[in-house]
Order: C-alpha cells, then structure tokens, then sequence
C-alpha cells in the first residue's frame, strides 16, 4: 500500500476546488438557468441556492465514504468491501454516469459555438476538436488537468467581473420581484436541476479524491468549498439575467448566458461581450470534455482489468464523440434529454452511490481493518 500511495499523483487542494468549478460552471450557466426560468421565473437564482446548498450535503457525504480510507476511490473500496465483481458494477456505474453526462456538456458547447457564431460549420468539427483536446490532455495525466483548472478558474473569475461591470447600466432589482412567487415546492424542484451539475462535481470526488494532497483531512473542507464557490460564482448570472433580461426573456433561450453577454457593454468601445465571453470560457469547457475523457477511461479500465487507463482513452473517446454528436444532431432531442432524461440519470447516482457506499462502510468495515 505504501508503494502505491508513493507513486500515485499528488494534486493539491486549489486544484482541486478548481477543477470542481470548471466542471460545475460552464453548463450552469450555459443552459442550466434559462431551463430553471421556465420553471420558477425570475426565482431561478434562489433554486440555484437552494441546489447549491444540497450539494454541498452531498459532497460531505462522499467524503466521509472515502476519508478513513483517503487511498481508495469509490471502485477501489467497493472492490475492498465487496469483490472484485462488484468493483466492476460500480465502475459501469460511474461509467454510464459520465457519459450520459458528456450529452449536456455537448449540448452546452456545440450550441454555444454553432448558434453564434459558425452556423456554417459541419456538426462533427465541434465534437471531433473538443475530444482530441481532451484525449491529449488524457494522456498527460490527472496533474496537467488540474493545472488547466486553475487557468480556467481564473478565466471564470474574470469572465464574471466583466459581466457584472457590463450589465450594472441595466440591472433593474424590481424585474426579481416578488420572491418565491412560485411557492417553496416548486422552486425547490427546480433546484433540481442544478443538482445535476454538482453530481459531476460529486462523483469527480468519487474518482479523484485519493489524488488529493491530506485528503482524510481535508478533502470534505475543500469539496464543500468547491461546491459552495461553484454555486456562487453561478448565482450572479441568474441574478443578472433576471434583472436585467427578464425571467421571460432568459426562458426562451437554449443559451441565455449569451443573451446576457450580447447586452453588456462599457461605455462606446467595449459592446457585445459575445466574443470575449468564448475566449474566457473555451477552457472551462475544454476541461469539462477532458475529465469526461478521463473518468470514463479510468471506469473502462477498471472493467476490462487493466492496470492503465492509456490504452482505453482514445476507446472511450470515439464512444463519447458517437454518444455527443446523437444528441446534438436534433435541438428537441438535445432538450428533451436536457430537461428530462440527465436529471434522472445523475441524481440517483451521484445522491445513491456515496450513500450506497457509506452505508457498506459502516456494515462492512472490519474487512477494511483487517486488510
């Protein structure tokens, strides 16, 4: 064990919350809030808090399946508990998990590039450039995507100074107005959907939290943080578009973020913040397809009995760009998975999986002891 935990990549805590925000972020705001303002209105900002605060709960919950035993990761444990059958159940799990989760992320960046700005452009150039970036980055390791995390964390933040300085001219408080309209039950339930978004950030835990530098101690800290961080960087969007777009005119848009970004503008010189808002976004997004890559790679590996992951990355990746360009190809059917479909597939796993798994801990634990 102690070979192992030497050999193992060594990611630090910063990257860690940075990669849980890029991965949380970019759908957020890309398509989560203007399917939120259908449902509740101008109180899709307090449903994102509401979801914001059960995935902090739920992040705390992985952690604590994984920190009497920091070295092993969801598939590892189950294996430890359970046999090795049973590991290859859980890999499948998380397996089917991130590449249903690779539908939304498609949708979020196709429809971004496509709709805005290259409506010319053939459908498989936004799937083929994205994989390659991330089979690339795949094959440099868990440390260089946590790097790239940090780029794009910082890009996150000034992606988000640039776009509260650009709407303040605009901002109408009164367009947020009455809270809760829509009544407690409801706006809860549309948390739901931002619920989908940290269940990527919660099984990324599952995978790579062994990864983390003193993870039994503080790898819950740093998850909740991640979590919490996410939800608030997430929060000024909805805030923004309800009050200066309108909850109604945010709910008409697939990708309201862009509507939001058309209308900010500084003075005479800086209008239409469209352009910029790609250039800041590209590598938050580009990380989102990369640690798709990388967990289904990691899970596929674990099935087949292999000890590396490199052999099945470009695999994984030719699965994934089939799975993506199937849902992007139809906009109903994009939406249709969006709205309905991806909700039911993440939360059951990303909510049963760390509860299943605490729960065999506390039933089973002796055999962790022994061994």
């Amino acid at each position: 064990m102690t070979n192992q935990q030497t050999t193992r990549v060594q990611i630090t805590s910063g990257m860690f919350i940075a990669m849980i925000v890029n991965l949380i972020f970019v759908k957020a705001i890309g398509v989560t809030q203007g399917v939120i303002a259908r449902a509740v209105g101008q109180d899709m900002w307090l449903a994102t808090l509401l979801g914001t605060l059960q995935g902090v709960a739920v992040m705390y919950i992985t952690y604590v399946a994984i920190r009497k035993t920091p070295n092993l990761d969801f598939m590892a444990l189950s294996e430890r508990l359970l046999g090795k059958w049973i590991a290859k159940v859980i890999a499948l799990i998380i397996f089917l998990f991130f590449l249903a989760g690779f539908g939304p992320i498609m949708i979020t960046f196709v429809y971004h590039l496509q709709e805005y700005f290259l409506p010319e452009a053939p459908l498989y150039l936004f799937i083929v450039a994205p994989l390659l970036v991330g089979l690339l980055g795949c094959f440099y390791g868990l440390e260089v995507m946590a790097r790239l995390a940090l780029v794009g964390l910082l890009f996150i933040f000034l992606l988000n100074v640039l776009i509260i300085m650009g709407s303040t001219n605009e901002f109408d408080i009164r367009n947020l107005l009455p809270v809760m309209e829509n009544g407690f039950p409801r706006t809860f339930a549309a948390s739901l959907n931002f619920d989908a978004d940290w269940a990527l950030a919660t099984m990324l835990a599952a995978v790579v939290l062994p990864s983390v530098k003193n993870a039994d101690k503080t790898g819950g800290k740093n998850g909740m943080i991640g979590i919490a961080a996410s939800g608030l960087l997430t929060m000024i969007w909805p805030i923004l578009e309800g009050a200066v777009l309108s909850a109604e005119v945010t709910s008409q848009y697939t990708v309201s973020c862009m509507k939001l970004a058309r209308n900010a503008h500084m003075g005479h010189f800086l209008q239409r913040y469209e352009m910029i808002m790609i250039a800041l976004y590209s590598i938050p997004v580009l990380f989102e397809v990369m640690f798709c890559i990388y967990a289904t790679s990691i899970s596929a590996a674990k099935i087949a009995g292999l000890k590396s992951n490199k052999a099945m990355i470009p695999i994984v990746s030719v699965i994934l760009g089939c799975f993506g360009y199937w849902i992007v190809d139809d906009h109903f059917r994009a939406i249709d998975y969006l709205e309905n479909y991806w909700p039911r597939i993440a939360l059951p796993i990303a909510f049963g999986l760390p509860v299943l798994l605490l729960m065999l801990r506390l039933m089973l634990g002796k055999k962790l002891n022994k061994a």
